[in-house]
């Protein structure tokens, strides 16, 4: 990654600041009013905002390079295999620029619909409550952020952040027609969260998006640095499951199924077998509450859901 300061995309003529966003180091521009935004541009993620030009009204901000603090080393996974870590954020955004159009379709499929449990537990788990900032990181395509929406009412405010720009499309569109007018949408790279201030935020969520980030401990350091003391952590993931039997199972089922099932209907089976790969090379349910304590979080706890399959983390800034 280079080492100059990343800035944000200039603001052309027609752009105003505004002031509903004070978690800001820099006010989010403000574009064409809500419902009548343009669609992203699907450019690659790889792009600094001084590389092309602004994409629609969503500002860009510090995209990746590659790893952000050098504590990942030379090289890091991708899924089982091993790669340069500069090339882990490209080979990220590819998987999510092929499969974004069916994403959600693909996660009824894979998970049987059990996804909306656990995304609903994570929810009950956060303790939103009425006038509180929300930032879901790595939001895709928006399931969080829209119930966070409306959660925090109108004197509330929730960003959805998210590394790819396919994915931030679908859920801009998605949000943006459900009426969400106290969301803005940025797109933002987890490993430092670069246009936030410090103390910014009540609430942090990341939903099956930690174990795609090059470097998680800086990204955890990220987290812990723009949440306001006495905020809280939530980290959806899947994890490793508890039971040997059950694990044996959940292995055949995810080598066997999930491509397949990415094949037949996103015409992408390479993609869904990274997924199954990126799972196993996840830390487990310790090693992550470990990570997250040493970045600083108190009261760290999980709860294991299905079995280990997810696992909700939770952390405070005391």
């Amino acid at each position: 990654m280079s080492s100059e300061t990343p800035k944000p995309t200039p603001q052309t003529e027609s752009t105003q600041k505004i002031d509903r966003s004070p978690f800001l180091t820099d006010p989010l521009p403000q574009g064409t009013p809500q419902g009548q935004q343009q669609s992203l541009q699907q450019s690659s993620t790889q792009h600094s905002p001084a590389d092309s030009p602004a994409s629609g009204t969503v500002p860009r901000y510090n995209l990746p390079r590659g790893a952000s603090s050098g504590n990942v080393g030379e090289t890091t996974h991708f899924g089982y295999q091993t790669i340069k870590s500069e090339e882990k954020a490209q080979k990220v955004a590819e998987v999510f620029h092929s499969v974004a159009s069916k994403y959600d379709i693909m996660n009824d499929l894979m998970s049987f619909g059990i996804h909306r449990l656990w995304k609903r537990f994570a929810i009950h788990m956060s303790g939103v409550r009425r006038g509180q900032h929300v930032l879901d990181i790595a939001g895709g395509t928006g399931d969080l952020a829209k119930v966070f929406s409306r959660e925090v009412g109108p004197t509330g405010h929730v960003v959805l952040s998210d590394i790819n720009e396919s994915m931030l499309n679908v859920g801009r569109d998605r949000l943006i027609d459900a009426g969400c007018s106290n969301v803005d949408f940025v797109l933002a790279n987890a490993e430092t969260l670069e246009p936030f201030a410090d103390n910014s935020f009540d609430l942090l969520t990341i939903s099956f998006g930690l174990r795609n980030v090059t470097d998680k401990d800086a990204a955890l350091a990220a987290m812990y640095r723009v949440l306001k003391p006495g905020g809280r952590l939530l980290i959806l993931e899947f994890s490793k499951p508890v039971f040997e039997p059950f694990a044996k199972l959940y292995d055949l089922y995810s080598f066997t199924a999930l491509p397949l099932m990415g094949k037949l209907v996103a015409n992408d089976a390479e993609s869904y077998k990274y997924l199954a790969e990126s799972i196993r090379m996840h830390p487990d349910q310790r090693t992550l509450k470990g990570m997250m304590e040493q970045a600083g979080f108190q009261n760290c706890d999980y709860h294991n859901l299905t079995g280990g399959v997810v696992a909700v983390h939770r952390g405070f800034k005391l």
